[in-house]
Protein backbone atom coordinates (compact mmCIF):
# COMPACT_ATOMS: atom_id res chain seq x y z
CA UNK A 1 0.00 0.00 0.00
CA UNK A 2 1.29 3.45 -0.92
CA UNK A 3 2.19 5.81 1.88
CA UNK A 4 0.31 9.04 2.49
CA UNK A 5 3.39 10.98 1.39
CA UNK A 6 3.52 9.10 -1.92
CA UNK A 7 -0.20 9.70 -2.54
CA UNK A 8 0.18 13.42 -1.86
CA UNK A 9 3.22 13.61 -4.14
CA UNK A 10 1.20 11.99 -6.94
CA UNK A 11 -1.67 14.39 -6.21
CA UNK A 12 0.71 17.33 -6.50
CA UNK A 13 1.85 16.12 -9.93
CA UNK A 14 -1.74 15.83 -11.15
CA UNK A 15 -2.56 19.23 -9.69
CA UNK A 16 0.41 20.76 -11.49
CA UNK A 17 -0.78 19.23 -14.77
CA UNK A 18 -4.16 20.95 -14.48
CA UNK A 19 -2.56 24.25 -13.45
CA UNK A 20 -0.39 24.06 -16.58
CA UNK A 21 -3.62 23.59 -18.57
CA UNK A 22 -4.77 27.01 -17.39
CA UNK A 23 -6.75 26.19 -14.26
CA UNK A 24 -6.72 28.49 -11.23
CA UNK A 25 -6.06 26.64 -7.95
CA UNK A 26 -8.94 26.89 -5.46
CA UNK A 27 -9.73 25.30 -2.13
CA UNK A 28 -12.93 24.70 -0.18
CA UNK A 29 -13.51 24.16 3.52
CA UNK A 30 -13.59 20.57 4.76
CA UNK A 31 -16.75 21.36 6.75
CA UNK A 32 -19.62 22.33 4.47
CA UNK A 33 -23.16 23.51 5.32
CA UNK A 34 -25.22 20.32 5.18
CA UNK A 35 -28.62 22.00 5.16
CA UNK A 36 -27.74 24.07 2.09
CA UNK A 37 -25.87 21.46 0.05
CA UNK A 38 -26.65 17.89 1.11
CA UNK A 39 -29.80 17.48 -1.00
CA UNK A 40 -27.83 18.37 -4.13
CA UNK A 41 -25.81 15.15 -3.97
CA UNK A 42 -28.64 12.66 -4.34
CA UNK A 43 -29.77 9.72 -2.27
CA UNK A 44 -26.59 7.64 -2.39
CA UNK A 45 -24.20 10.35 -1.20
CA UNK A 46 -26.72 11.70 1.33
CA UNK A 47 -26.72 8.29 2.95
CA UNK A 48 -22.91 8.18 3.07
CA UNK A 49 -22.14 11.71 4.22
CA UNK A 50 -20.66 12.42 7.65
CA UNK A 51 -23.02 14.95 9.22
CA UNK A 52 -22.59 16.75 12.51
CA UNK A 53 -24.25 19.63 14.32
CA UNK A 54 -22.57 22.93 15.18
CA UNK A 55 -24.10 25.24 17.78
CA UNK A 56 -23.35 28.33 15.68
CA UNK A 57 -23.43 27.06 12.09
CA UNK A 58 -26.16 24.42 12.28
CA UNK A 59 -25.80 21.08 10.49
CA UNK A 60 -22.38 20.61 8.90
CA UNK A 61 -20.92 17.78 6.83
CA UNK A 62 -17.45 16.65 5.89
CA UNK A 63 -17.26 17.42 2.18
CA UNK A 64 -18.17 14.28 0.18
CA UNK A 65 -16.80 15.83 -3.01
CA UNK A 66 -15.45 19.10 -4.38
CA UNK A 67 -17.78 19.83 -7.30
CA UNK A 68 -20.74 21.16 -5.31
CA UNK A 69 -18.65 23.43 -3.02
CA UNK A 70 -16.60 24.71 -5.98
CA UNK A 71 -19.77 25.38 -8.00
CA UNK A 72 -21.26 27.22 -5.01
CA UNK A 73 -18.10 29.31 -4.66
CA UNK A 74 -18.13 30.12 -8.38
CA UNK A 75 -21.79 31.16 -8.47
CA UNK A 76 -21.34 33.36 -5.40
CA UNK A 77 -18.31 35.06 -6.99
CA UNK A 78 -20.24 36.42 -9.97
CA UNK A 79 -20.21 33.42 -12.33
CA UNK A 80 -17.66 34.74 -14.87
CA UNK A 81 -16.04 32.12 -17.15
CA UNK A 82 -13.33 30.24 -15.25
CA UNK A 83 -11.20 27.11 -15.03
CA UNK A 84 -10.39 25.71 -11.60
CA UNK A 85 -8.30 22.92 -10.15
CA UNK A 86 -8.25 21.66 -6.58
CA UNK A 87 -6.67 19.05 -4.36
CA UNK A 88 -7.74 17.60 -1.03
CA UNK A 89 -9.51 14.90 0.92
CA UNK A 90 -13.16 13.88 0.64
CA UNK A 91 -15.10 11.75 3.10
CA UNK A 92 -17.77 9.11 2.47
CA UNK A 93 -19.01 6.26 4.61
CA UNK A 94 -18.53 2.87 2.97
CA UNK A 95 -20.87 0.68 5.00
CA UNK A 96 -21.80 -1.50 2.04
CA UNK A 97 -18.21 -2.11 0.98
CA UNK A 98 -15.77 -2.02 3.85
CA UNK A 99 -12.83 -2.67 1.50
CA UNK A 100 -13.08 0.86 0.09
CA UNK A 101 -11.62 3.86 1.84
CA UNK A 102 -13.92 6.32 3.57
CA UNK A 103 -11.34 9.09 3.31
CA UNK A 104 -9.30 9.69 0.17
CA UNK A 105 -7.70 12.41 -1.94
CA UNK A 106 -9.25 13.92 -5.07
CA UNK A 107 -7.64 16.16 -7.67
CA UNK A 108 -10.06 17.89 -9.98
CA UNK A 109 -10.51 20.20 -12.93
CA UNK A 110 -13.68 22.21 -13.67
CA UNK A 111 -14.72 24.55 -16.49
CA UNK A 112 -17.47 27.16 -16.05
CA UNK A 113 -18.08 28.60 -19.52
CA UNK A 114 -21.14 28.66 -21.74
CA UNK A 115 -19.53 29.90 -24.96
CA UNK A 116 -19.08 26.42 -26.43
CA UNK A 117 -20.25 23.57 -24.14
CA UNK A 118 -19.23 20.87 -26.63
CA UNK A 119 -15.68 22.23 -26.75
CA UNK A 120 -15.59 22.40 -22.94
CA UNK A 121 -16.73 18.75 -22.69
CA UNK A 122 -14.01 17.76 -25.13
CA UNK A 123 -11.34 19.81 -23.35
CA UNK A 124 -12.05 18.17 -19.99
CA UNK A 125 -12.16 14.66 -21.43
CA UNK A 126 -9.01 15.19 -23.49
CA UNK A 127 -7.08 16.49 -20.46
CA UNK A 128 -8.03 13.46 -18.38
CA UNK A 129 -7.17 11.18 -21.30
CA UNK A 130 -3.74 12.79 -21.56
CA UNK A 131 -2.85 12.75 -17.88
CA UNK A 132 -3.98 9.11 -17.54
CA UNK A 133 -2.51 7.89 -20.83
CA UNK A 134 0.41 5.93 -19.24
CA UNK A 135 -2.09 3.68 -17.43
CA UNK A 136 -3.82 2.19 -20.50
CA UNK A 137 -7.31 2.62 -19.03
CA UNK A 138 -10.67 1.99 -20.67
CA UNK A 139 -12.76 5.12 -21.11
CA UNK A 140 -16.54 4.97 -20.87
CA UNK A 141 -18.84 7.81 -21.89
CA UNK A 142 -22.55 8.46 -21.64
CA UNK A 143 -25.10 11.27 -21.65
CA UNK A 144 -27.64 11.75 -18.87
CA UNK A 145 -29.21 14.50 -20.96
CA UNK A 146 -30.34 11.95 -23.53
CA UNK A 147 -32.12 9.90 -20.88
CA UNK A 148 -33.78 12.94 -19.28
CA UNK A 149 -34.95 14.12 -22.70
CA UNK A 150 -36.34 10.68 -23.57
CA UNK A 151 -38.36 10.54 -20.35
CA UNK A 152 -39.61 14.09 -20.86
CA UNK A 153 -40.79 13.10 -24.34
CA UNK A 154 -43.02 10.25 -23.14
CA UNK A 155 -46.76 10.62 -23.73
CA UNK A 156 -47.80 10.53 -20.10
CA UNK A 157 -48.51 12.84 -17.19
CA UNK A 158 -46.02 15.32 -15.79
CA UNK A 159 -46.18 13.55 -12.43
CA UNK A 160 -45.20 10.21 -13.96
CA UNK A 161 -42.36 11.81 -15.89
CA UNK A 162 -41.16 13.57 -12.73
CA UNK A 163 -41.17 10.26 -10.84
CA UNK A 164 -39.19 8.53 -13.58
CA UNK A 165 -36.63 11.33 -13.73
CA UNK A 166 -36.29 11.37 -9.94
CA UNK A 167 -35.46 7.66 -9.93
CA UNK A 168 -33.28 7.64 -13.03
CA UNK A 169 -30.25 7.11 -10.75
CA UNK A 170 -31.87 4.06 -9.12
CA UNK A 171 -32.18 1.62 -12.03
CA UNK A 172 -34.25 -1.04 -10.22
CA UNK A 173 -36.77 1.49 -8.94
CA UNK A 174 -36.87 3.16 -12.35
CA UNK A 175 -37.54 -0.22 -14.00
CA UNK A 176 -40.36 -1.00 -11.59
CA UNK A 177 -41.99 2.39 -12.22
CA UNK A 178 -41.64 2.13 -16.00
CA UNK A 179 -43.18 -1.36 -15.99
CA UNK A 180 -46.06 -0.16 -13.83
CA UNK A 181 -46.68 3.02 -15.81
CA UNK A 182 -46.48 0.97 -19.01
CA UNK A 183 -48.97 -1.62 -17.77
CA UNK A 184 -46.35 -4.37 -17.86
CA UNK A 185 -46.38 -5.08 -14.13
CA UNK A 186 -49.47 -5.65 -11.97
CA UNK A 187 -50.19 -3.34 -9.09
CA UNK A 188 -49.21 -4.71 -5.69
CA UNK A 189 -52.20 -6.28 -3.90
CA UNK A 190 -52.01 -3.69 -1.13
CA UNK A 191 -52.25 -0.89 -3.71
CA UNK A 192 -55.21 -2.61 -5.39
CA UNK A 193 -57.08 -2.89 -2.08
CA UNK A 194 -56.36 0.75 -1.24
CA UNK A 195 -57.62 1.94 -4.61
CA UNK A 196 -60.73 -0.19 -4.26
CA UNK A 197 -61.41 1.30 -0.82
CA UNK A 198 -60.88 4.80 -2.19
CA UNK A 199 -63.39 4.22 -4.96
CA UNK A 200 -65.89 2.63 -2.61
CA UNK A 201 -65.61 4.83 0.48
CA UNK A 202 -63.55 7.93 -0.39
CA UNK A 203 -60.42 9.38 1.22
CA UNK A 204 -62.17 10.91 4.24
CA UNK A 205 -63.63 7.58 5.36
CA UNK A 206 -60.23 5.89 5.06
CA UNK A 207 -58.56 8.64 7.07
CA UNK A 208 -61.27 8.57 9.74
CA UNK A 209 -60.74 4.84 10.16
CA UNK A 210 -56.97 5.22 10.37
CA UNK A 211 -57.02 6.80 13.82
CA UNK A 212 -55.09 9.81 15.17
CA UNK A 213 -52.27 11.53 13.31
CA UNK A 214 -48.83 10.05 14.00
CA UNK A 215 -45.54 11.27 12.55
CA UNK A 216 -44.77 14.29 10.40
CA UNK A 217 -47.43 13.90 7.72
CA UNK A 218 -50.63 15.77 8.36
CA UNK A 219 -54.11 14.52 7.48
CA UNK A 220 -54.07 16.93 4.54
CA UNK A 221 -50.78 15.49 3.29
CA UNK A 222 -52.11 11.96 3.39
CA UNK A 223 -55.36 12.99 1.73
CA UNK A 224 -53.44 14.66 -1.10
CA UNK A 225 -51.35 11.51 -1.55
CA UNK A 226 -54.47 9.32 -1.71
CA UNK A 227 -56.01 11.61 -4.31
CA UNK A 228 -52.80 11.49 -6.35
CA UNK A 229 -52.81 7.67 -6.26
CA UNK A 230 -56.41 7.56 -7.39
CA UNK A 231 -55.76 10.05 -10.20
CA UNK A 232 -52.71 8.10 -11.41
CA UNK A 233 -54.67 4.83 -11.43
CA UNK A 234 -57.08 6.40 -13.89
CA UNK A 235 -54.37 7.37 -16.38
CA UNK A 236 -53.78 5.24 -19.50
CA UNK A 237 -50.51 3.29 -19.61
CA UNK A 238 -47.48 4.54 -21.49
CA UNK A 239 -47.62 2.93 -24.91
CA UNK A 240 -45.66 -0.26 -25.56
CA UNK A 241 -43.93 1.46 -28.47
CA UNK A 242 -42.60 4.22 -26.23
CA UNK A 243 -41.50 1.79 -23.52
CA UNK A 244 -39.70 -0.28 -26.16
CA UNK A 245 -37.92 2.81 -27.51
CA UNK A 246 -36.84 3.82 -24.01
CA UNK A 247 -35.58 0.28 -23.39
CA UNK A 248 -33.70 0.43 -26.68
CA UNK A 249 -32.04 3.67 -25.61
CA UNK A 250 -31.17 2.41 -22.12
CA UNK A 251 -29.54 -0.74 -23.49
CA UNK A 252 -27.49 1.07 -26.15
CA UNK A 253 -23.82 0.22 -25.81
CA UNK A 254 -21.63 0.89 -28.85
CA UNK A 255 -18.74 2.91 -30.11
CA UNK A 256 -19.61 6.59 -30.19
CA UNK A 257 -19.87 6.78 -33.98
CA UNK A 258 -22.21 3.79 -34.20
CA UNK A 259 -24.20 4.98 -31.19
CA UNK A 260 -24.73 8.37 -32.81
CA UNK A 261 -26.18 6.77 -35.93
CA UNK A 262 -28.48 4.57 -33.83
CA UNK A 263 -29.64 7.61 -31.86
CA UNK A 264 -30.39 9.51 -35.06
CA UNK A 265 -32.63 6.63 -36.15
CA UNK A 266 -34.30 6.50 -32.74
CA UNK A 267 -34.95 10.25 -32.80
CA UNK A 268 -37.22 9.81 -35.82
CA UNK A 269 -39.80 8.15 -33.55
CA UNK A 270 -38.71 9.84 -30.31
CA UNK A 271 -38.14 13.44 -31.45
CA UNK A 272 -37.69 14.75 -27.90
CA UNK A 273 -34.12 13.44 -27.90
CA UNK A 274 -33.10 15.23 -31.11
CA UNK A 275 -31.54 18.29 -29.37
CA UNK A 276 -29.48 15.96 -27.15
CA UNK A 277 -28.42 13.95 -30.21
CA UNK A 278 -27.31 17.18 -31.89
CA UNK A 279 -25.28 18.09 -28.78
CA UNK A 280 -23.67 14.66 -28.85
CA UNK A 281 -22.68 15.13 -32.49
CA UNK A 282 -21.13 18.51 -31.67
CA UNK A 283 -19.27 16.95 -28.76
CA UNK A 284 -17.88 14.13 -30.89
CA UNK A 285 -16.66 16.66 -33.46
CA UNK A 286 -14.99 18.64 -30.66
CA UNK A 287 -13.42 15.46 -29.27
CA UNK A 288 -12.05 14.59 -32.70
CA UNK A 289 -10.54 18.08 -32.90
CA UNK A 290 -8.83 17.34 -29.56
CA UNK A 291 -7.26 14.21 -31.03
CA UNK A 292 -9.63 11.67 -29.44
CA UNK A 293 -10.45 8.71 -31.69
CA UNK A 294 -14.24 8.68 -31.38
CA UNK A 295 -14.49 5.65 -33.67
CA UNK A 296 -12.97 3.60 -30.85
CA UNK A 297 -14.47 5.47 -27.89
CA UNK A 298 -17.18 3.57 -26.01
CA UNK A 299 -20.64 5.00 -25.43
CA UNK A 300 -23.03 3.49 -22.87
CA UNK A 301 -26.40 5.20 -22.74
CA UNK A 302 -26.99 4.03 -19.15
CA UNK A 303 -23.53 5.04 -17.97
CA UNK A 304 -23.64 7.44 -15.02
CA UNK A 305 -26.96 6.24 -13.60
CA UNK A 306 -25.34 5.20 -10.32
CA UNK A 307 -23.11 8.28 -9.87
CA UNK A 308 -23.76 11.84 -8.74
CA UNK A 309 -27.34 12.95 -9.34
CA UNK A 310 -26.31 16.48 -10.26
CA UNK A 311 -24.99 15.35 -13.67
CA UNK A 312 -27.39 16.26 -16.48
CA UNK A 313 -25.34 15.84 -19.68
CA UNK A 314 -22.07 14.28 -20.82
CA UNK A 315 -20.57 11.82 -18.30
CA UNK A 316 -17.34 9.81 -18.41
CA UNK A 317 -15.13 7.46 -16.42
CA UNK A 318 -11.75 5.76 -16.74
CA UNK A 319 -11.31 2.15 -15.57
CA UNK A 320 -8.51 -0.37 -15.15
CA UNK A 321 -10.00 -3.37 -16.96
CA UNK A 322 -7.60 -5.77 -15.29
CA UNK A 323 -8.70 -4.54 -11.83
CA UNK A 324 -12.48 -4.84 -11.59
CA UNK A 325 -12.15 -4.51 -7.82
CA UNK A 326 -11.10 -0.86 -8.17
CA UNK A 327 -13.50 2.07 -8.48
CA UNK A 328 -13.07 4.45 -11.45
CA UNK A 329 -9.61 6.00 -11.51
CA UNK A 330 -11.24 9.20 -12.77
CA UNK A 331 -14.80 10.31 -13.52
CA UNK A 332 -16.76 13.42 -14.31
CA UNK A 333 -19.47 15.08 -16.32
CA UNK A 334 -21.64 18.09 -17.07
CA UNK A 335 -23.80 19.69 -14.36
CA UNK A 336 -25.51 22.79 -15.78
CA UNK A 337 -28.63 22.42 -13.63
CA UNK A 338 -26.53 22.42 -10.45
CA UNK A 339 -25.23 25.90 -11.23
CA UNK A 340 -28.80 27.09 -11.80
CA UNK A 341 -29.84 25.83 -8.36
CA UNK A 342 -26.82 27.34 -6.65
CA UNK A 343 -27.15 30.54 -8.66
CA UNK A 344 -30.75 31.16 -7.68
CA UNK A 345 -31.88 30.90 -11.29
CA UNK A 346 -28.70 32.13 -12.97
CA UNK A 347 -26.94 29.35 -14.86
CA UNK A 348 -23.40 28.86 -16.14
CA UNK A 349 -22.79 25.70 -18.19
CA UNK A 350 -20.21 23.66 -16.29
CA UNK A 351 -18.28 20.42 -16.73
CA UNK A 352 -15.43 18.81 -14.86
CA UNK A 353 -13.95 15.70 -13.37
CA UNK A 354 -11.83 14.22 -10.60
CA UNK A 355 -8.99 11.71 -10.43
CA UNK A 356 -7.93 9.62 -7.45
CA UNK A 357 -4.15 9.80 -7.11
CA UNK A 358 -3.84 6.69 -4.92
CA UNK A 359 -5.35 4.62 -7.76
CA UNK A 360 -2.99 6.19 -10.28
CA UNK A 361 -0.11 5.37 -7.98
CA UNK A 362 -1.30 1.79 -7.44
CA UNK A 363 -1.62 1.10 -11.16
CA UNK A 364 1.68 2.79 -11.95
CA UNK A 365 3.34 0.63 -9.33
CA UNK A 366 1.80 -2.51 -10.78
CA UNK A 367 3.07 -1.57 -14.23
CA UNK A 368 6.58 -1.14 -12.88
CA UNK A 369 6.72 -4.61 -11.33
Amino acid sequence: MASKADILAQADRLHAFFRTAGAVPVQTAILQPAEALLDLYGEDIRGRAYVTSDALRGEQMLRPDFTVPVARMHMESGAAPARYTYIGEVFRRQERDSARANEYVQVGFEIFDGVDPAAADAEVFALFTEVLSPLDLRAATGDIGLLLAAVEGLSTTDKRKAALKRHLWRPFRFRALLDRFGGRAPLPEARKRLLADLERHGADAILDAAGPEIGLRSRQDVAARLQALAADAGEPPISSAEVDMLDDLLSLRETCANALQHLRDLAVDLPAIQPAVDRMQARLEALSAQGVDVDLLDFEASYGRTTMEYYDGFVFGFYAEGRPDLPPVASGGRYDALTRILGGGAEVPAVGGVVRPELVLALTGEGAR
